[in-house]
């Protein structure tokens, strides 16, 4: 019975993990083989680090990722001094650092620092973009239904217009967006990002690539979590085996 109940108990709670949330949507979105998936499932490195490169080529120059720091790449597999290589790219004003004359310097992004933002506020973003304020990054998997698999098919969605339907200034139709006319218009096509490991550079491998990061972004310690849960789940199993034969132990002399 305690095994019974403990597997039960394994069901519910993977059931309603996290993950298993995500792949609930409301659109028709088309489920994709991602290797994270499952309770031994895993973030593919050469994955992460080329839909990192996604984003930073095409994505932050409208998209921000600010619960992200850059010492946070070393679970891609980048060392330090790549982390402080990619860091420094960027320069901030540090409003804790003054020049002789008292005023903030500008000075190159730290691995400690957040990713870089890149509108000044939210006012700065909407007037670069019509109106439209570009959402944060950093948890949009899990804000999303579906996760992984609506951004994907999101980024893969656009298509011309249905005969008949006309889109205001600004905007495009896409088939998993919900209502079909987003803001954002294409930003991946074929060949505009280069990688260097051999992978296709097509559309759908950067969105493949940067839907696999975003999820990574969203719960980056998922691959601990489930470490964790098995070797809870592995030790509830023991425990219920030897509480099962002590409870044998005790009860063998007592008549019936």
């Amino acid at each position: 019975m305690m095994i019974k109940f403990t597997l039960t108990l394994l069901v519910v709670v993977l059931s309603f993990s996290p993950l298993a949330q995500a792949g609930e949507s409301s659109h028709a979105v088309e489920k994709q083989n991602w290797g994270f998936n499952g309770p031994f499932g895993t973030f593919d490195r050469g994955a992460l680090q080329r839909g990192f490169q996604v984003y930073t080529q095409v994505c932050s120059a409208c998209h921000s990722m600010k619960y992200l720091s850059y010492r946070n790449l070393s679970d891609l597999g980048y060392d330090e001094s790549q982390i402080k290589a990619i860091a420094a790219e960027n320069t901030t004003i540090d409003m804790n650092e003054l020049d002789e004359e008292g005023e903030p310097i500008e000075r190159p992004m730290r691995p400690s620092d957040a990713f870089k933002n890149p509108y000044k506020n939210d006012q700065q973003a909407k007037y670069a973009n019509s109106g439209a304020l570009p959402p944060d990054l950093s948890l949009i998997a899990k804000a999303r239904a579906g996760g992984p698999d609506y951004l994907y098919g999101l980024l893969t969605g656009y298509e011309e217009p249905p005969e008949g339907v006309v889109l205001a200034s600004g905007q495009h139709w896409n088939k998993v967006m919900a209502g079909n006319k987003i803001a954002m218009a294409n930003p991946l096509s074929d060949d505009v990002v280069g990688y260097s490991d051999g992978s296709p550079t097509t559309a759908a491998q950067y969105s493949k690539d940067v839907s696999e990061f975003l999820m990574w972004a969203a719960e980056p310690k998922m691959e601990i979590r489930k470490r964790t849960g098995i070797k809870v789940i592995l030790f509830l199993l023991v425990f219920a085996g030897l509480m099962y034969a002590v409870k044998r132990k005790i009860w063998a002399d007592v008549k019936k």
